[in-house]
């Protein structure tokens, strides 16, 4: 016989939720990568990632060092890198002189402290001034796109076909001074374009993005949809060439310097002291091996700090494959 009794009743769902009166702490919710509070964006999230990377902690301190010894050399030398005396020529080691001596009689230490200076503010300036070049001719390509991105395209494919040291055989040797500036003209003027390509790629894509498209359908104009939706999203493979070509371009410095067209003395640069210190590497084996070393060094530092930047700001090369 039918009981109404055990017909089944209507079936009650339970919120669980705070209580009354309160609200969800920050700890309720999971960021991006177990981090409690809100999800970080990319920057956040990479700076993150930096900071839990060795390459990254090794190499910024060997290049925060660089730093310090280039503004302030005094800090671990006190002497003179134009003290010089012929009677030490090409001497080894001795008691408060490390490195040796030069043919000259300067001190090897001293001169590679102080060549630090003109290495790296070769190539802090002139990344700078390709990367501030290339990405403006690069989004303005990428960005107006038509008969505008083909003039820039065509023009950047000229200078890009130039080699760097060929340019520098030609324009710096009409040179006399030899000076740092120069040396930055050149390779700001015939480096532009690589940088250039990878901005006009970005802006491209980043152009296609929903969140530009609703931009431009809420009226906002060419510039502002630039300034403020495309380069902040497209800037990350700018920032990222940038850091490995500072190492690029000292190294390029102190290749043209050590041909002669680069820096020039009284200027203290590895590049100098490595193409005076060729000829008599048999002799004194030391003039070459502690500048040449130290250049190794830097542009090795820029090289692993440009990967793990680059590691950091690309979801693809993320450890366990997260976005």
């Amino acid at each position: 016989m039918y009981d109404p009794t055990s017909r089944p009743g209507p079936t009650v769902l339970t919120v669980t939720g705070p209580a009354p009166g309160r609200t969800p702490g920050r700890g309720s919710g999971r960021a991006t990568g177990g981090a409690p509070g809100r999800p970080r964006g990319l920057w956040s999230d990479a700076w993150h990632d930096l900071r839990r990377n060795p390459v990254f902690v090794v190499s910024a301190l060997m290049i925060a060092f660089l730093v310090v010894i280039s503004l302030w050399p005094g800090l671990i030398t006190t002497h003179s890198p134009y003290d010089c005396d012929l009677a030490d020529s090409q001497g080894g080691a001795s008691p408060g002189h490390p490195f040796g001596f030069t043919t000259q009689g300067c001190d090897v230490y001293t001169r590679t402290v102080h060549g630090a200076r003109a290495s790296v503010a070769v190539g802090v300036c002139a990344t700078a001034g390709t990367a501030l070049l290339g990405a403006a001719v690069g989004g303005l390509a990428g960005f107006s796109g038509g008969w505008a991105d083909a003039v820039l395209s065509r023009i950047g494919d000229v200078f890009f076909g130039i080699p760097v040291i060929l340019g520098g055989l030609v324009l710096l040797s009409v040179v006399e001074n030899g000076s740092l500036w120069s040396v930055v003209g050149l390779i700001v003027l015939l480096g532009w374009p690589q940088t250039a390509r990878i901005a006009r790629g970005a802006v491209i894509t980043a152009k296609q993005n929903d969140y530009v498209l609703a931009a431009r359908a809420l009226g906002a104009s060419g510039p502002r949809t630039l300034l403020r939706h495309i380069a902040p999203n497209a800037v990350a493979p700018v920032i990222v060439v940038a850091t490995v070509s500072i190492g690029t371009c000292i190294a390029l410095e102190a290749t043209l310097s050590y041909i002669g067209v680069g820096l020039r003395p009284p200027t203290v640069s590895w590049g100098i002291d490595i193409s005076e210190a060729s000829d008599q590497v048999r002799n004194a084996p030391h003039m070459l091996l502690w500048p040449a070393g130290a250049l190794s060094a830097t542009v090795l530092a820029f090289i692993m700090l440009g990967d793990a930047v680059r590691d950091a700001l690309d979801p693809r090369l993320r450890r366990g494959g997260r976005t």
